[in-house]
């Protein structure tokens, strides 16, 4: 295992009312409305339909800006990346929690309850702690250029061929497994997430955000693929930048007529100006669908782009 550096100098983030305003506004997390048109008459619904069950999910795993009492303005947090084995092992118990046991995904047995793979000892893990319980609530993991080299792929081409933007590889950081614990879904948090990822690409000169922003598939894809059309109507990337999934959803098959809405985190890098980079790709193990999602430093939208990068 790598010797974890810290380049975020242990940053402090406040829980309060500015916080969450700016992150409503970024976000735009707000209940999910628009996904009530797959629902046009709720009597007729079957309990377990399986468009209440994507339903649940989303409500589940996209944080939601509150006032509730669980989570105090006046919470001290902290984002910075894990120092030691002790903190990855806090990172990957949480990320077991929330993709196995909230969300059912198909992990490989670990006797310790974490969610562990190939990739985690090449990463970086950004973590943010409650000062006040001391729990890592949320966290993301960060792979850096050198390190990809070293492993000899990105985790994307795993399920994507990235013919088409190999040459940016060496400039840009690829980011997965984000999760915030169920307790503690709140703007704030997520803000904290992307301070940290903005002060870590600054820090080290890197120009590119990737990663895979994942979709459940509770409705059998219909979901994901009408979003799949939305995104090629307003937020696709450039024909020379286009990626194509190695195991792509039956798009011709699935309805890719509803409207809805991204889930508030895809929402929130649209809003911020990543792009998608083509078709999703299926996830048979956490049974999602995959969006390839490219975020240029320069193209970010200076409304939000200063909250992000702590810039003036």
């Amino acid at each position: 295992m790598k010797e974890i550096p810290n380049p975020l100098h242990a940053i402090n983030f406040i829980t309060d009312g500015f916080t969450s305003r700016i992150v409503n506004k970024i976000l735009g997390m707000q209940p999910l409305e628009k996904l009530n048109s797959f629902f046009p008459n709720k009597k007729s619904i079957k309990k377990n339909h399986p468009l209440k069950k994507l339903k649940k999910i989303l409500n589940k795993t996209t944080p939601a800006v509150t006032d509730k009492s669980e989570i105090k303005k006046s919470r001290p947090l902290e984002a910075y990346i894990a120092r030691d084995i002790n903190e990855i092992k806090e990172a990957q118990a949480l990320r077991y929690k929330v993709f196995a046991e909230e969300l059912g995904a198909r992990l490989p047995f670990n006797s310790e309850n974490l969610d562990i793979d190939e990739f985690d000892q090449y990463c970086d893990h950004l973590i943010v702690r409650d000062k006040d319980s001391l729990m890592v609530i949320g966290t993301y993991r960060i792979l850096p250029p050198e390190q990809a080299k070293l492993i000899g792929k990105v985790y994307s081409a795993n399920e994507f061929d990235l013919s088409r933007i190999e040459h940016l590889l060496p400039k840009a950081v690829e980011v997965g497994r984000s999760c915030v614990h169920p307790n503690y879904r709140s703007g704030a948090v997520i803000m904290a997430l992307w301070a940290g990822l903005g002060s870590y690409m600054r820090q080290h000169g890197y120009e590119i955000l990737l990663g895979c922003a994942s979709v459940p598939m509770a409705d059998g894809g219909h979901y994901a693929a009408s979003l799949n059309r939305i995104f090629y109507e307003a937020n696709l990337c450039s024909l020379e930048y286009r990626t194509f999934p190695k195991v792509p959803l039956p798009l011709d098959k699935l309805n890719t007529s509803l409207e809805v809405d991204p889930p508030a985190l895809i929402k929130g890098y649209l809003r911020l100006g990543a792009q998608i980079c083509g078709e999703p790709a299926w996830d048979p193990d956490f049974n999602t669908a995959d969006f390839l999602t490219m975020l240029r430093l320069s193209d970010i939208n200076p409304k939000y782009g200063k909250h992000f990068l702590n810039s003036n």
